[in-house]
C-alpha cells in the first residue's frame, strides 16, 4: 500500500465530496481534529461545497458557545443527515435539527461506537438488546428525532427475535470519510496519542472507512522519523492513514481540550497528588449526592454523570470511601478522578485509557455496579427523559447502554425546578419556595430510561430528590422515603402529575443526610457484600 500524503488541512478536505458519509472522532472538548473541521467549513462557506453531507459521532463536539468543533456543520445545506449519539452542546446545530433542516437520528452512543466498529469488519448490523423498551425502539420511534425523519428517513433500527428473546438490530452505514486525531505520525502514517487525554473510536472509524473504500485524515501536532515509535504506543497503523495533516497552529487547532492546551495528568504522563478534596456545603445537591453514596458497595466500579452525579466523589472523600471505588468515564477512562465541563470524558491520574468502543463492552457486559445520572423528567411508569423536551433536541449518549446494563441505578435531582428555594436546619429539610416546574409528570415526552425493561432485567433503580426517594418495583413507581421536615401531601402529592405508589414501610430518609457534619458512611459501606 502507498503511504499517506502529507498535506495541509485545506488540501485534506478538497478530497471530501458532495454526499460524503463522515465520521468525527472527538468527544465534548477533548480530541476533535478543529483545523480539518475549520478548513471544511471554510470550503462550504467559499464555494458551497462539499453540501448534503451525513455526519455522525458519538458525543458533542463543541462548547455550547461559538461554532467551534462539529457546530461548524450548522449551516443551511451544509448536511443532510446526521447520525449521532449525542448533540446537546452543539446548540446551533441541534436548533437546525428541531427547524427539521436535517434528518436526525440520535443511536445510543455504546451502540453507534459497536455499529462504527462492525462497519471496519462488514458486518451489516448490530444485534444487542440495549434501546428495548426506550425511545430507539422501532415501536417507540426508532431513533427517529424530527418530524423531516420521520417522513422521509429510511428506518436504521428493526425488532428482532432470536430463540424468543426480543432484540434490535441496528443496520450499520459506509463512512467516506473519517476524520480522527493524534498526537504524533511517523513518516509512515502511524499514529500515537501520547498528549490526548483520550483515545476515543479513532481506530474503529478509521477501519469503518477503509472497510467503505473510503479515506482517513488524521491531524497530528508532530512528524517522526520513520520507525521512531514504540509500537506498543501506535493506536491506529500507518496502512489505515490515507492523509496527515500537521497542525499549523497547535495553540489554536490542537489543544488537548477546548478550556486547555495542554495537562500531563490528563494524558497519564505525569501523575500529580490531589489536594484534599473539601467538602460541599450543606445544601440540597448535597443531600442528594449522599442518599446516592448509600448506594455504594465495597470496591464499587462506578459511572457517574454530570452535575449533582458529580458530586459523589466529594461525598466519598468526605466519608473515607475514595479507595473503595473505581470511577470510571464512558469513553474509556479508568480510575482516577473524572472532570467535568469541557474537560468531561477524561479523568486525572486515570489508572487505564482504553478505546471507546472497548469501554462500552466493558459497561454493556454488565461489569458497572452503580451508575448515578441526572434526572430531568420522570413519569407514572418509571421512565426517564433526558434527551428531547419538546423541539429540543439533545441526544442520549452513553446514558441508554449505562441505563441498561448496570446492576444498581440512581437518578438524581431536585423535586421540582426554576426558583426551588430550601432551608436545612438541625437535621430536617424546608421547602421556602416551591419551583416553578414540575418533573413528575404523567408522561415523558421522550423515553430514554424504561422502567418497565429495569423490571426485565432485573435491576435495583432508585430516583432521588432532595425531599423524596422512588423505587422502580414489580407493581409500579413507589414512594419508599421522605425527609424529615416535609409534609407528604402537600409538598410531595401535591407537587406531582400523578399519584405514586406508597410503600407501607414508608420511611423517614436518613437525618444524617441533612446535618452538616460527616454521615459515617464508610461503615455502612463496608458492611455490604458486593
Amino acid at each position: 500500500m502507498a503511504k499517506p500524503k502529507f498535506i495541509s488541512a485545506k488540501e485534506a478536505v478538497s478530497y471530501i465530496k458532495n454526499g460524503d458519509t463522515i465520521g468525527s472522532s472527538g468527544f465534548i472538548g477533548m480530541g476533535h481534529a478543529e483545523e480539518i473541521t475549520y478548513e471544511l467549513e471554510k470550503r462550504f462557506l467559499e464555494t458551497g461545497e462539499p453540501r448534503d453531507l451525513t455526519v455522525t459521532w458519538g458525543s458533542s463536539q463543541s462548547d455550547t458557545k461559538t461554532m467551534i468543533g462539529c457546530n461548524r456543520f450548522a449551516h443551511d445545506g451544509f448536511i443532510k443527515r446526521a447520525i449521532v449519539g449525542h448533540m446537546g452542546m452543539q446548540l446551533d446545530l441541534s436548533r437546525m435539527a428541531a427547524e427539521n433542516k436535517f434528518e436526525t437520528y440520535n443511536i445510543p452512543q455504546g451502540v453507534l461506537m459497536h455499529m462504527i466498529r462492525a462497519r471496519g469488519g462488514k458486518k451489516p448490523c448490530v444485534i444487542t438488546s440495549v434501546g428495548l423498551g426506550t425511545y430507539i425502539d422501532p415501536r417507540e420511534g426508532g431513533g427517529k428525532m424530527n418530524e423531516l425523519t420521520e417522513k422521509q428517513g429510511p428506518d436504521m433500527v428493526e425488532l428482532i427475535e432470536i430463540d424468543g428473546k426480543e432484540y434490535l438490530m441496528y443496520k450499520t452505514f459506509p463512512i467516506d470519510v473519517a476524520i480522527i486525531r493524534a498526537t504524533t505520525a511517523d513518516e509512515n502514517g502511524n499514529l500515537s496519542m501520547e498528549k490526548e487525554g483520550i483515545m476515543l473510536e479513532a481506530y474503529a472509524m478509521a477501519c469503518a472507512a477503509k472497510a467503505s473504500g473510503g479515506i482517513v485524515i488524521a491531524q497530528v501536532e508532530y512528524i517522526a522519523q520513520a520507525g521512531s515509535l514504540n509500537p506498543q504506543d501506535v493506536r491506529v497503523p500507518g496502512i489505515m492513514v490515507d492523509y496527515v495533516v500537521q497542525c499549523s497552529d497547535p495553540l489554536r487547532f490542537h489543544k488537548q481540550s477546548y478550556s486547555k492546551y495542554y495537562d500531563p495528568s490528563l494524558s497519564g504522563e505525569k501523575k500529580i497528588p490531589l489536594a484534599m478534596v473539601p467538602p460541599l456545603p450543606l445544601n440540597v445537591r448535597k443531600v442528594i449526592a449522599r442518599r446516592a453514596a448509600f448506594e455504594l458497595v465495597p470496591e464499587a466500579v462506578v459511572n457517574l454523570g454530570v452535575g449533582i452525579p458529580s458530586d459523589i466523589g466529594s461525598i466519598a472523600a468526605e466519608e473515607g470511601l475514595e479507595k473503595e471505588m473505581v470511577l470510571t468515564v464512558e469513553p474509556g477512562l479508568i480510575g482516577g478522578a473524572p472532570c467535568s465541563g469541557l474537560e468531561f470524558g477524561c479523568s486525572v491520574n486515570p489508572e487505564a485509557m482504553i478505546d471507546h468502543t472497548f469501554q462500552f463492552d466493558m459497561y454493556d457486559s454488565g461489569l458497572l455496579d452503580l451508575a448515578v445520572l441526572g434526572l430531568a423528567e420522570l413519569d407514572k411508569d418509571g421512565n426517564v427523559n433526558v434527551s428531547k423536551f419538546g423541539p429540543r433536541i439533545t441526544g442520549a449518549g452513553g446514558f441508554v447502554n449505562i441505563t441498561q446494563n448496570t446492576k444498581v441505578i440512581v437518578f438524581v435531582g431536585t423535586f421540582t425546578a426554576s426558583g426551588l428555594e430550601t432551608e436545612i436546619k438541625d437535621g430536617e429539610l424546608h421547602i421556602i419556595k416551591e419551583g416553578k416546574v414540575k418533573k413528575m409528570i404523567p408522561t415523558v415526552g421522550h423515553k430514554t430510561f424504561s422502567g418497565k425493561q429495569s423490571i426485565i432485567n432485573q435491576q435495583k433503580v432508585l430516583y432521588v430528590t432532595e425531599r423524596a426517594v422512588f423505587e422502580m418495583r414489580e407493581e409500579g413507581l413507589t414512594l419508599i422515603e421522605i425527609a424529615p421536615g416535609v409534609d407528604l401531601q402537600t409538598q410531595v402529592l401535591d407537587q406531582m402529575d400523578f399519584v405514586p405508589k406508597i410503600a407501607e414501610d414508608l420511611k423517614l430518609m436518613d437525618r444524617r443526610l441533612f446535618l452538616d457534619r460527616p454521615m459515617g458512611l464508610y461503615k455502612d459501606v463496608m458492611a455490604k457484600n458486593k
